[in-house]
């Protein structure tokens, strides 16, 4: 092997990402069924909270919609101009689901906040077996995602998305309760503003991380230290450079760097159990290694080299 070739290997990169469209299309489904249905009633009952809630719900749909088709753009095969694929729509779906949410919190913190000042009547029962109905519907379209939220920050978008709707849903209907026996109309706009400070808790995690795989960082549960650590003590390497540790998708991660061995002997194995062990160790599954046989200080001038 050339000093300078590269040798990539896609060790486990065969795994592809869990299928959710049924999860996608049954939560899509009861959504859009629900905005239907509390569209209807809000005009029966002539509720504007309900009304604004089922327009609210109609960005939860598009929330959906966004994250199950960056699910499906990250399976397309790579092309000539797209030589990732459409890999980073996860992350960027993800990105963009936090913002939504966060403009959500913004909305229901400024209504909670309107409503102190010039309090509203709940609209009756008609609002509270809504508000209970919602709770059932968003809490199971959660749970289709329960399983995946912490293996892929997209999955954890569309979580995210239904869970802050079933509490939102479950605030209305506990306010609703206590109001219809005490009558205080205060209760409604303070259950908004914790329930505006739970999503914001959530959704801060989720806004910080997919900003940071947007701007290449390094994911997290995959420690650099020890990365250099296990590179810098296979045999024969005396310097290793350009390390790059980022995410491909939400579900894939990719490493490249300049390993320095001045021995030939035993590369192409080397490359072979490097690349099955960065997957087994660290959950790398692009792995992307130069040799090159000559350590050269000058590298090292701009804080590339790490040994």
């Amino acid at each position: 092997m050339h000093p300078h070739d590269h040798s990539h290997s896609h060790a486990g990169a065969s795994c592809a990402p869990a299928d959710y469209n049924r999860a996608f299309a049954i939560g899509v489904a009861l959504n859009v069924a629900f905005v239907i249905c509390e569209a209807v009633f809000g005009v029966l009952a002539d509720s504007v909270a309900l009304l604004a809630d089922a327009g609210h719900n109609l960005s939860d749909v598009l929330g959906l919609l966004l994250a199950w088709g960056a699910s499906y753009l990250v399976r397309l095969q790579p092309t000539h101009r797209r030589t990732y694929g459409w890999r980073s729509s996860t992350i960027m779906a993800a990105l963009i689901n936090a913002a939504i949410l966060l403009v959500a919190v913004g909305a229901i913190a400024w209504e909670s906040v309107r409503r102190f000042v010039s309090p509203e009547p709940v609209a009756g029962k008609i609002v509270l077996v809504v508000a209970v109905v919602g709770v059932v519907i968003n809490t199971v379209t959660a749970l289709l995602f329960l399983s995946g939220r912490k293996k892929d920050l997209n999955i954890r978008g569309a979580f995210l998305h239904m869970a802050a709707d079933a509490a939102v849903s479950a605030g209305v209907a506990a306010a609703g309760i206590a109001i219809l026996i005490t009558g205080r109309l205060w209760i409604d706009p303070a259950v908004s503003l914790a329930i505006a400070l739970v999503i914001l808790f959530g959704t801060w995690g989720l806004l910080r991380e997919s900003l940071a795989l947007a701007m290449h960082a390094v994911p997290p549960g995959v420690d650099t230290d020890q990365v250099i650590t296990y590179l810098s003590d296979l045999p024969g390497i005396e310097a290793i450079h350009d390390l790059h540790i980022w995410a491909m998708s939400t579900t894939e991660t990719a490493l490249t760097a300049h390993l320095v061995k001045p021995n030939p002997e035993g590369d192409d194995e080397m490359i072979g159990r490097i690349a099955d062990e960065l997957y087994d160790r660290f959950g790398i599954g692009h792995v992307t290694l130069q040799w090159e046989r000559t350590h050269d200080p000058c590298r090292c001038s701009n804080g590339s080299c790490l040994r």
